[in-house]
């Protein structure tokens, strides 16, 4: 209304600006002088707080130091029982007992490394360790790796583990172990029908190799890996035992290469 003081009219417009900016959290209704009042005052406060600050921080300059060889704190210390730090054990090697003969395997007999792998057919990681690792870690240690596999399908997670170890070890019956295995490794699906086609394009026996499949004539053994494994504790894919030296999922090749130096030189009991 055109009579309504000029007052009134500002904080009818300092109430718009609150509702449409909520967001600003000064008090926009304060007249200068009152706000001048306000900070001033706070500003007495705080140099009030500083000032006591400043004081005490004086007095315990002047009055409250005390030399660290007279603390009487430093003494009572000094004077009770010493404790030691306690000295950082040296790491702890535990080499496993892990069968390697009567496997598939890799690599000369006698080689001076012999790495036994846990590994199912289906598990992503394992897959990725064959591609990265398993080839360069062989050509970097020519003649010195015997590589064995061991079975240790993930039934509960991977239905197609324990039929294609099966299926490959019946391939290994016709001498072809390691070239399915690399199929099976490559491979972007499992089951019946691919064994069969690799089992043909590795030119296998068909009639043997359906027979072999058909009858589990290696259900028990690659139940025995597993059971093996379970026993010894493996509880993931992939586990491999460097010597006896274990080393759990698909670490890139530095970390064998680590080990592998320090076995070679004899540096771990």
């Amino acid at each position: 209304m055109p009579g309504m003081p000029t007052k009134s009219t500002r904080k009818k417009k300092v109430e718009e600006e609150v509702v449409i900016e909520p967001e600003v959290f000064e008090e926009a209704g304060t007249e200068q002088e009152e706000s001048f009042t306000f900070k001033v005052s706070h500003f007495y406060a705080i140099l009030t707080v500083l000032a006591f600050a400043a004081g005490v921080l004086l007095g315990y300059v002047v009055w409250g130091y005390v030399p660290a060889e007279k603390s009487p704190v430093t003494a009572a210390r000094a004077q009770g029982p010493v404790v030691e730090a306690p000295v950082t054990a040296q790491p702890q090697f535990i080499r496993y007992e892990v069968a390697a003969d009567g496997f598939p395997s890799i690599g000369p007999e006698d080689a001076p490394i012999t790495i036994v792998e846990f590994s199912d057919y289906q598990c992503p990681f394992c897959r990725r360790w064959h591609e990265q690792v398993f080839q360069p870690l062989l050509n970097a240690y020519p003649g010195k790796i015997r590589l064995v596999y061991r079975h240790f399908p993930l039934t509960s997670i991977h239905p197609d583990a324990f039929p294609a170890a099966e299926a490959v070890m019946c391939a290994g019956e016709q001498n072809a172990y390691w070239q399915f295995h690399e199929k099976l490794f490559s491979s972007n699906a499992l089951g019946s029908d691919v064994y069969a086609q690799y089992a043909q394009e590795l030119g296998l026996d068909m009639e043997r190799f359906n027979s072999c499949i058909t009858e589990g004539r290696f259900r028990e053994a690659v139940q025995a890996d597993l059971d093996f494994a379970m026993n010894l504790g493996v509880r993931s894919t992939p586990t491999f035992f460097i010597n006896g030296l274990a080393i759990v999922g698909a670490q890139p090749l530095d970390i064998f290469k680590q080990v592998i130096d320090k076995e070679l030189a004899g540096e771990i009991p």
